[in-house]
């Protein structure tokens, strides 16, 4: 169990390509992940090979520098009253491996020129429909690949491989979040091409994805009209850990009683240095200035444009 928020812990996760079934994918000790066929209680996991370093793992260094040294990667100290010492000792040890992970994460990253986002909101936000509208404009311009994080189901995954992208699910099981070990064996199945563009999806939720550090490049939030102008103040953490703010679904605001430059304001209010943008999936609106963000993010990389 995850004693940072009581969710199930990372043993749940399952990491899949198209075609593989559960009990297909095999994790070893060191984190390197393999599928298999099916096979008999007396089969030997204790498997002894080599693995080649094409993947993010068991360094004790970090290639690269991070993008952004003036964003905060660790995760927000809490004080909670009545915690004893102990909890508060082992959270703090969950959120160091953690942390460690994602700068392995990140340096791996770095070193292939991989722009790496982590997409982040509540259910429903519209995170997959926007990713599925940016996957086809912006294909022929930049390699993307996309990491799916769901508890269970691979509809999303399917969704962004009918567009004809690579794509890794992640089911969770119990877990609301993402965590850099995932995003690691996700990597290691996915493979994103040097200078390309890696889209990281994570379980819709306003709160712990904002504590976890995967090793991306940048926090996106995905926050749509629908939701509420006050949602940046009663979730503030999230918006005070991102980069960037897609307002989704303004297609819809002529339909609804909502004060965009409002929600705008309180979310600038969380965080003053946000760089927001409101779209619409369906109509397109405000694509293009999202886009220009993306390619002077890629430009800074190095990666293609």
């Amino acid at each position: 169990m995850c004693v940072i928020c009581g969710c199930g812990g990372e043993g749940q996760a399952r990491v899949s390509m198209p075609g593989e079934i559960a009990g297909q994918v095999h994790t070893h000790a060191d984190g390197t992940t393999h599928a298999h066929g099916a096979h008999g209680a007396d089969h030997d996991h204790d498997h002894d090979h080599d693995h080649a370093h094409g993947h993010p793992h068991g360094h004790d260094h970090v290639h690269g520098q991070d993008p952004h040294p003036d964003h905060a990667h660790t995760p927000t100290a809490l004080q909670v009253p009545g915690r004893d010492t102990q909890t508060i000792a082992l959270e703090a040890a969950v959120l160091g491996k953690n942390q460690a992970l994602a700068e392995r994460n990140r340096g791996w990253l770095a070193g292939r020129r991989v722009l790496a986002l982590n997409l982040m909101s509540s259910p429903g936000a519209g995170k997959t429909t926007l990713l599925e509208r940016c996957i086809r404009d912006l294909q022929g311009q930049v390699g993307i690949a996309v990491v799916e994080g769901d508890q269970a189901t691979e509809n999303d995954a399917e969704r962004i491989r009918a567009t004809g992208v690579a794509a890794v699910q992640v089911n969770t099981g119990t877990g609301c979040h993402l965590e850099a070990d995932m995003l690691q064996r996700a990597l290691q199945r996915l493979q994103p091409a040097p200078g390309s563009l890696l889209m990281i999806e994570n379980v819709g939720n306003l709160v712990c994805p904002a504590l976890f550090d995967l090793g991306e490049h940048a926090r996106v939030v995905i926050f749509s009209v629908t939701e509420g102008e006050d949602k940046p103040l009663k979730y503030p953490h999230m918006f005070k850990a991102a980069d960037v703010l897609l307002l989704s679904k303004t297609d819809l605001l002529p339909h609804l009683r909502v004060d965009l430059q409002r929600m705008i304001d309180n979310a600038r209010v969380v965080n003053p240095g946000l760089a927001i943008f409101p779209v619409s999936a369906y109509s397109g609106e405000g694509l293009d200035a999202w886009y220009g963000w993306l390619r002077g993010e890629l430009a800074g990389l190095g990666a293609a444009a």
